[in-house]
């Protein structure tokens, strides 16, 4: 008999583990909606049509394609698990264009898939939360993100740098030294910077067809030192012929004016190799990541000019970043962040007896679920010695026990898990006690 598995890559939740993920996504979504962003959701799987192209080379490749789904056999696949929630939002604004105020501020919540190798921190099935600004140009939703960056770390407690970049300042690079036509080359090349080393990458970038002489003349920009400001200076001389990338340092300044002006509480760092391979993106690009354990980023997004335009729809600006949830956990978990009380389900278990005693025991679990309590009671008269364990197991920090004597003065006894402390009362005296606790 095979001994039952998942596919790499993916994971099973227990009740343990999905308390502490729900954690992460109701601080997240009480963020989102503390900004008047409006949830939506769309199907796991698109069709290969919306989901090719938009990704980049790379990303093209990791597209978990759907076979034999009512195909004829031997036709290519017709869908593909989504690889992201962007892609298929870009797809819904344009297909729901009629139904939507503009400009939409969207959130989503949902799983996506990737035929990656699976490692630390990197899995084929994981979840992210989107936000979205679509609909303007204006500088002020990439300010607004911040801000919700800032919010929900704050919250879980992480501390964490945002790392910045803009690819109209990449294109001017890429104009500056020679190689205007091979954007996508370079930003596939120096987004691994941080994965594979600066010696790699260029590497790659010869593989991927630059000359050695536009490589040398890449590495003083990758190198730029200072605040953020003087690395902008210094991209002004750098850039000066450059129409794009000016325009590009133009709007990272205004970014940090206005996150001056409205107090962003962030560590933002302006970050060159930021490069983010997915072709879509036109302006401002953003990853963060925890400072205080190893893993890769765990927020990403930028703003993107036409996404829409594929799906019929041109010339409709956006932008947005994703959490990626699982990654968070992870981080959570290895800085031991998570609230103790974030696992408290049942507050309180009855116990009985006997059957009699099970029958009052029910009825009064009853009453004290109606007045809001999360209660449990145990299903069977086993030995209380069992009830006990099972109660203790499942950190239920009081249990309601009930034997022929209770029923006799219409009371129950109550217990307190963690003190030992236990007392005889009426019903009503246990329910005030459970409120107050």
């Amino acid at each position: 008999m095979n001994k039952p598995n998942i596919p790499k890559g993916t994971r099973d939740f227990l009740p343990e583990q999905m308390a502490r993920r729900n954690y992460i996504f109701n601080t997240i979504r009480d963020v989102f909606h503390l900004y008047g962003f409006e949830q939506i959701e769309t199907p796991a799987m698109e069709t290969m049509q919306t989901l090719m192209g938009k990704y980049g080379e790379e990303g093209d490749k990791l597209l978990f394609r759907i076979q034999n789904s009512g195909e004829k056999a031997g036709a290519a696949p017709e869908k593909g698990l989504r690889y992201d929630l962007t892609v298929p939002f870009a797809r819904l604004v344009t297909q729901y264009r009629n139904e939507i105020h503009f400009p939409f501020k969207r959130f989503q919540i949902q799983p996506v898939w990737r035929a990656d190798r699976p490692q630390k921190g990197r899995y084929r099935e994981f979840y992210q939360c989107d936000v979205d600004i679509i609909g303007t140009k204006s500088l002020i939703a990439e300010m607004e993100l911040m801000h919700i960056v800032a919010d929900v770390y704050h919250r879980l407690g992480i501390n964490v740098c945002l790392k910045l970049n803009n690819r109209k300042i990449l294109a001017g690079i890429a104009e500056v030294i020679g190689e205007p036509d091979r954007l996508i080359d370079i930003t596939t090349a120096i987004d691994k910077m941080d994965k594979i080393g600066k010696e790699n990458v260029n590497t790659e970038l010869i593989d991927r067809g630059l000359s050695t002489e536009a490589v040398e003349r890449l590495q003083p920009v990758l190198e730029l030192q200072g605040s953020n400001r003087s690395k902008l200076a210094q991209l002004r001389d750098v850039l000066a012929e450059s129409e794009v990338g000016l325009q590009g340092i133009s709007e990272v300044e205004q970014l940090f004016d206005l996150c001056d002006a409205s107090g962003v509480d962030l560590m933002i760092e302006l970050d060159l190799t930021l490069a983010r391979g997915l072709n879509y993106y036109t302006g401002a690009i953003f990853e963060v990541k925890a400072l205080d354990v190893e893993m890769g980023s765990i927020t990403g997004g930028g703003r993107y000019d036409n996404l829409t335009g594929v799906f019929g729809m041109p010339d409709v600006s956006g932008v947005g970043i994703s959490f990626g949830a699982d990654r968070i956990y992870d981080v959570l978990t290895e800085l031991d962040l998570f609230p103790d009380d974030v696992l408290q389900g049942t507050k309180v278990i009855f116990l009985s007896f006997g059957e009699d005693e099970l029958r009052y025991a029910l009825s009064c679990a009853s009453r004290v679920r109606a007045t809001g309590i999360s209660t449990e009671v145990y299903p069977e008269p086993a030995k209380i010695k069992k009830q006990l364990a099972y109660a203790d197991a499942k950190h239920i920090p009081y249990v309601a026990i009930v034997g022929s004597e209770e029923m006799q003065n219409a009371a129950v006894t109550l217990k307190n898990m963690l003190t030992g402390e236990q007392k005889s009362m009426p019903l009503n005296e246990l329910i005030d006690i459970l409120h107050r606790s």
